[in-house]
């Protein structure tokens, strides 16, 4: 007999599920094991058979039975399902219907685009694009893996999409053609066409490069648009998401070709910038992924500053690094194709640690024999020990008091003068980013956490808040008040299913994966929907002052005046 998802998750036991996968240990009322969504060395995520929940107390990671599944098999929610099905002996058929794609135009028209370049690569006016491509040593296999394509000569893209009955200022907001006065023409021509894809594999973009000589420019990128924001993606992140569970590591490169090389000799963990430097969403798109990185980037000059400034981002963001430096050749596919895959397996081996490299590119054009220059080295490398873990300190700075005939107490000294004048940071773990959280953030994941967990705690909500300002927060409120609605009760387990087909579900799991907390009580419950009551007050007050410099009716000025003093006696009342 078919049955529907809530039954499935009903009838599966998570500690029997994830104990498929590895082992657990009973200590006290909840099961214990090695987290496999970050490098875990001793047990950190906690299964409760109570709850029906999981809970990684180092990375975050945390959710239900399908959660699990989906994160540690890399399948989709409905996939999920019929694996924990399969698992207790029912039978699943789906009855969810996935909501309609938000820009699925936009996506088919560039899909079409993407297939129509291409087709032309494989035409008869190929020839002299193709020849360009087998010069780099590209291979049909590499052209066809990677999707590459040809922009003919000509306006032919647009009228053909035109037919199609798309709209033109559609195809122009998408970057696929230009206008100029009343004509209409493709944006890319003569050129060899590399797609950019999300996160999902949808084309969202082209980088165009020239083949024949003395064109320019070199390159040309599609311009931002609704789909396609340069810093929110990552070269080849939709295949190398697939297989860097069974490398433990992804490589991050610099460029298109360093991929597509890399990936060909089978070196599928392999990501490339699309920039010279990390943005924060493509940093979250690497934290996702849950392994370390090595760093191999050019070998010249600017790639070894893009190294440590890049290095720098991720480990601010609290991710392991290591780096590799490729010798006698300026990047990874010019590597790969003097020395072979067996050279680049050797270096991938043996990387250096990222301190090790922060150490040595400080040294880098300085005369340590002048006292000056010296010192102002010394005082460099301090600055980097203030990040890193103490046995790191300790190490590097016996090496240099013995490499410099510099007093160790002093140098250690001078070290924690540094750490103690830093401002205090908030660790969320060893995988998360340090900083300096935001109260109203706290509050209100704090709040929304409990509500998922407890009727009692929706009422309270209800009753002393009833509304978020951030309308991030206030969605996820409505998607809780909804369910409770439709239900009349709550469960997070349940919940977590239920909103597996919500458009903010990554907000929602945002604010399961960051709580620690194991025991709600009603008392801190309180303290939360007092504090963020008095933030919204804050806020509202801070509102109304600005609202009071810019107003001349002195009617209206009065009733800000009264309205801002009557929320100061209420804040104080809190």
């Amino acid at each position: 007999m078919a049955v529907n998802v809530d039954d499935i998750r009903k009838n599966a036991d998570i500690v029997e599920i994830i104990s498929s996968y590895l082992p657990l240990t009973l200590k006290g009322k909840n099961y214990f094991g090695i987290c496999p969504f970050h490098q875990d060395h001793s047990p950190s995520m906690s299964v409760s058979r109570e709850k029906q929940l999981y809970k990684c107390f180092s990375c975050g990671a945390g959710g239900n039975v399908f959660t699990f599944v989906m994160e540690y098999e890399d399948v989709s929610f409905l996939e999920a399902v019929s694996i924990v099905a399969n698992k207790i002996g029912m039978s699943f058929t789906s009855n969810y219907q996935k909501p309609k794609e938000e820009n699925e135009e936009e996506y088919k028209i560039l899909s079409l685009a993407s297939l129509y370049y291409q087709n032309n690569l494989q035409s008869k006016e190929a020839k002299r694009a193709k020849e360009y491509l087998y010069s780099r040593k590209i291979t049909d296999e590499m052209i066809e893996t990677f999707h590459l394509g040809l922009a003919l000569e000509g306006n032919t893209l647009g009228p053909l999409l035109e037919k199609k009955n798309y709209q033109l200022n559609m195809l122009l907001s998408l970057g696929l053609i230009r206008r100029s006065g009343t004509d209409y023409y493709d944006v890319f021509q003569n050129r060899i066409l590399f797609p950019i894809e999300n996160p999902d594999g949808k084309v969202v973009a082209f980088t165009g490069r020239v083949y024949l000589k003395d064109a320019t420019p070199k390159y040309l990128n599609s311009k931002e648009t609704v789909l396609f924001k340069k810093g929110s993606v990552l070269f080849n992140y939709h295949r190398a998401k697939e297989k860097v569970r069974l490398f433990k590591k992804v490589i991050l490169v610099e460029g298109n070709m360093d991929v597509m090389r890399i990936y060909s000799m089978g070196f599928y963990n392999t990501i490339a910038l699309m920039g010279t430097s990390l943005t924060k969403e493509q940093i979250e798109l690497i934290r996702k992924l849950r392994v370390p990185i090595t760093l191999m980037l050019d070998n010249d000059d600017a790639g070894k500053v893009n190294t440590f400034n890049n290095g720098e981002l991720l480990e601010n963001a609290g991710l392991n690094i290591d780096v590799v430096r490729l010798q006698k050749a300026k990047d990874p596919d010019e590597f790969l194709i003097n020395f072979g895959k067996e050279a680049m397996e050797e270096c991938l081996k043996h990387p250096i640690s990222f301190l090790d490299f922060k150490l040595s590119y400080l040294k880098e054009n300085k005369n340590l024999k002048d006292s000056k220059e010296l010192v102002n080295y010394i005082k460099d490398v301090l600055k980097v020990l203030e990040n890193v873990d103490e046995l790191e300190q300790e190490i590097t700075i016996k090496k240099i008091a013995k490499d410099y005939d510099i007093s160790y107490d002093l140098l250690k000294s001078e070290l924690s003068k540094k750490v103690k004048r830093r401002e205090p940071l908030i660790i969320e773990s060893k995988e998360e980013v340090k900083i300096k959280k935001n109260k109203y953030d706290i509050c209100a994941k704090a709040i929304l956490y409990y509500m998922m967990n407890d009727v009692k705690y929706i009422k309270m909500y209800q009753k002393y808040l009833s509304y978020f300002s951030l309308k991030k927060y206030r969605q996820i409120a409505n998607e809780v008040l909804y369910y409770f609605e439709k239900h009349k009760t709550i469960n997070l387990a349940d919940f977590l299913s239920y909103v597996e087909i919500s458009p903010i579900k990554d907000d929602i799991k945002e604010v399961i994966n960051i709580i620690k907390e194991e025991e709600l009580t009603d008392s801190k419950m309180e303290e939360y929907l007092k504090s963020m009551k008095k933030i919204m007050i804050e806020e509202e007050i801070k509102e109304l002052k600005n609202n009071l410099k810019n107003t001349f009716d002195e009617t209206l000025k009065n009733e800000i005046g009264l309205k801002i003093t009557e929320l100061k006696k209420e804040k104080e009342g809190l």
